[in-house]
């Protein structure tokens, strides 16, 4: 494949390595991860909410100048984020990949392809060609004799990569315990806690299941007053339920050598209450609200799903994909990834003329920007900015209030009589 390919090409050179050394003492080994959780339903939905709602947003380029200004940059790293960051993957698919991957092993490792080239001042440029989503079934952490950090990548294919830790963009969640990795003491994810949970909805669900059966199927004992064989009962059995089959009517006709007993199974369900518990426990786990699993929201609970579960993952994504793409003096000069919502499209019409109102009359809108929000296309000098005059700057507010006032006095003076 041409991403083995492109492993191959800009692996460590061979050097003598040694496992890092851990403060907690542990050896930096990690193996990815157990994955039984996904059996449920609930906890598929959840994560896919997120997921689906990260692959909305718009990864840019920008570099933000002395005046706080950002400008989105021209160049190879904007082309890749615009649709695709490698040859299998949209856009949409890569973020989608990075989050399901990351609920699943509480760790998520990006791997950039690129090209460098040394300019006349020793400066190194890089030219980025892809990006690449992994999921290593290990993960070994080593050092050279300078303590550079170093991580190796073992896959199912066979084949393994050491590549320097600082070229990974490595994003984690619940980092806490491991110094390095994400999730439990030992670099897993930790989900013992909701592991509980599924254990008894799933019992739970079993009784269900098992109740149902139960009360679908047995309805009475069929008492045969003579003594049969095997196979003479057999064909009493087949004989009486030929008849249950048939019965129109409701009443089954039977001989005096057979006596039916009706059985009365009344399986007990487990209450509403109960079941509302247990996935709620699991929707607070991944944060996700009923009102977003059923997709009928409102914008304020919207905005507190994005600011509680949203937001800081765009946060995470943004800080370790600029502290890995650029050096430390592009990242001086300003330069760094942002993730930006698309459009706002979540807001419902009233929101989205409110919004409109209140950006438009502060000339932060453009005219196609306006019409984005409502869902239009944009039309010819659609980049005019309008602002209204019923504001102005604070710095020279009191001069506009004086000027005013001296209006004021002249004209009432020039209206005397």
């Amino acid at each position: 494949m041409a991403l083995i390919d492109s492993f191959k090409g800009l692996l460590a050179k061979p050097k003598e390595f040694f496992r890092a050394k851990m403060l907690n003492g542990y050896a930096p080994v990690f193996s990815q991860f157990g994955n039984n959780i996904y059996a449920s339903d609930v906890v598929q939905n959840c994560i896919d909410i997120i997921a689906t709602e990260i692959s909305k947003l718009q990864p840019r380029h920008i570099r933000t100048d002395s005046n706080g200004m950002q400008i989105v940059q021209r160049g190879n790293l904007n082309r890749l984020f615009k649709f695709g960051p490698n040859d299998l993957m949209t856009t949409r698919d890569f973020l989608e990949k990075i989050i399901w991957l990351l609920y699943l092993n509480f760790n998520v490792f990006i791997y950039p392809i690129y090209t460098s080239t040394v300019g006349e001042n020793g400066i190194e440029s890089r030219t980025y060609t892809g990006m690449y989503p992994l999921n290593p079934y290990q993960v070994d952490f080593l050092q050279d004799p300078t303590g550079t950090l170093y991580v190796k990548l073992f896959f199912q294919s066979g084949e393994s990569f050491t590549l320097p830790y600082s070229e990974v963009i490595h994003i984690r969640k619940k980092f806490s315990m491991n110094d390095i990795m994400g999730g439990g003491m030992n670099g897993q994810p930790d989900n013992e806690a909701l592991l509980k949970v599924l254990r008894i909805n799933d019992t739970v669900l079993q009784g269900l299941e098992k109740g149902i059966k139960t009360s679908m199927s047995i309805r009475g004992i069929m008492k045969i007053a003579t003594m049969l064989d095997d196979d003479a009962q057999r064909k009493e059995r087949e004989r009486f339920e030929k008849l249950v089959s048939s019965g129109d009517s409701g009443i089954l006709p039977i001989d005096l050598k057979g006596d039916f007993t009706p059985i009365a199974i009344d399986p007990r369900m487990v209450d509403k209450d109960t079941m509302t518990f247990l996935k709620t426990s699991v929707q607070e786990w991944y944060g996700v609200s009923l009102a977003m699993l059923s997709r009928d929201y409102k914008d304020e609970q919207y905005q507190a799903f994005y600011e509680s579960t949203l937001e800081p993952i765009l946060i995470g994504l943004s800080q370790a994909f600029s502290k890995t793409l650029f050096s430390p003096r592009e990242l001086d000069v300003g330069n760094e990834i942002v993730f930006y919502q698309r459009d706002m499209m979540y807001l419902s019409t009233t929101a989205k003329l409110s919004l409109i109102k209140t950006a438009g009359e502060q000339g932060l809108l453009s005219d196609d920007q306006k019409l984005a929000l409502l869902g239009y296309p944009p039309i010819p000098g659609g980049n005019r900015i309008t602002q209204s005059l019923n504001y102005v700057d604070r710095s020279i507010i009191n001069i506009y209030q004086l000027n005013n006032a001296k209006t004021g006095k002249a004209v009432k003076e020039d209206g005397e009589e």
